[in-house]
């Protein structure tokens, strides 16, 4: 006889069958270590390991420190929230796509190819110059320089910030955030001009048209999703340098990437993350940083 399993509801985006599966064990016993979910899905070891890790990936679930590790589900709410934006991104992607290749067909003159170092070069540094009001940038752009009077909005992929010394500038260089696996590279000049690599030593320069309208619904999906960079200093629990550390940890970096950043001991970043969520009055690390976010401290 076989027991009841109720119908999937995260297939539409793109959680498969059994990742939900061992996400809804996981809802009804938090903190299960490896062996405990093993036991209770009746699965072998090595594919309940397997959708453990997709459950990390994916955000729907947090690993604790210390042995042996124990897993704790994401919020439903939460979670399926994350995961909405992740679709409405790549949405986003696959219509940027299609309005390349329109371009092509329809308006081959509709932007303008730019080859070689010294000329992407120059042009980047001749559009920031004339922003009167914003820049957007995607990823670490070694050509990007920060202009007085002009807001930045910054998302950088989190391995182009490997070191400890790049948090610091990249907190110079305007509103920044942080996300994993930024989809391009990208500067957008007052919402008119947008630079695009495509391959080593080729921008396209794209001008107002629906391309650059999906560009700019790209970035803004991006930074929804992506997690603060830069704290704010405010009133509450957490010192600047808290912020910076559940940022991270938000983020989906570990302990030891985290610590590698910072240029600390690692277990000097568990001591602190256990002192945040003390002054949080939270359990786990998800739901510190939503605590967090709630009362402006991320932000």
């Amino acid at each position: 006889m076989h027991s009841y399993r109720p119908a999937p509801v995260l297939e539409a985006l793109g959680v498969c069958s059994e990742d939900e599966q061992l996400y809804r064990a996981l809802l009804a016993r938090p903190e299960s270590t490896a062996t405990d979910l093993t036991t209770f899905v009746d699965w072998p070891a090595n594919r309940v390991g397997r959708h453990l890790r997709s459950l990390l990936s994916l955000g729907l679930a947090s690993r604790t420190p210390g042995r042996p590790a124990r897993y704790l589900p994401a919020v439903p709410e939460a979670a399926v929230e994350l995961l909405a934006l992740r679709k409405q991104a790549a949405i986003v992607e696959a219509r940027l796509g299609a309005s390349v290749l329109t371009a092509e067909f329809r308006q081959p003159d509709a932007f303008t190819v730019i080859r070689g170092a010294e000329a992407i070069a120059q042009r980047f540094y001749q559009a920031q110059q004339c922003a009167q009001d914003e820049v957007l940038v995607l990823d670490r752009m070694p050509y990007a320089r920060r202009l007085d009077g002009v807001r930045h909005r910054i998302i950088y992929d989190m391995a182009s910030l490997s070191e400890p010394g790049d948090l610091t500038a990249a907190r110079s260089a305007g509103c920044c955030r942080m996300l994993r696996d930024v989809p391009l590279k990208l500067v957008v000049v007052d919402r008119r001009t947008a630079l695009l690599p495509t391959a080593a030593d080729v921008v396209v320069e794209l001008g107002p048209s629906s391309l650059l309208d999906a560009l700019l619904r790209l970035f803004e999906l991006l930074w929804k999703q992506a997690s603060p960079l830069t704290p704010s200093v405010s009133e509450g629990p957490l010192t600047s340098d808290d912020q910076q550390l559940l940022s991270l940890a938000a983020a989906g970096l570990t302990d030891q990437a985290i610590a590698r950043r910072l240029g600390v001991a690692q277990r000097t970043v568990e001591r602190r993350m256990q002192r945040i969520l003390k002054a949080l009055d939270a359990t786990t690390r998800f739901q510190a940083g939503l605590r967090a976010g709630q009362r402006g401290l991320l932000v």
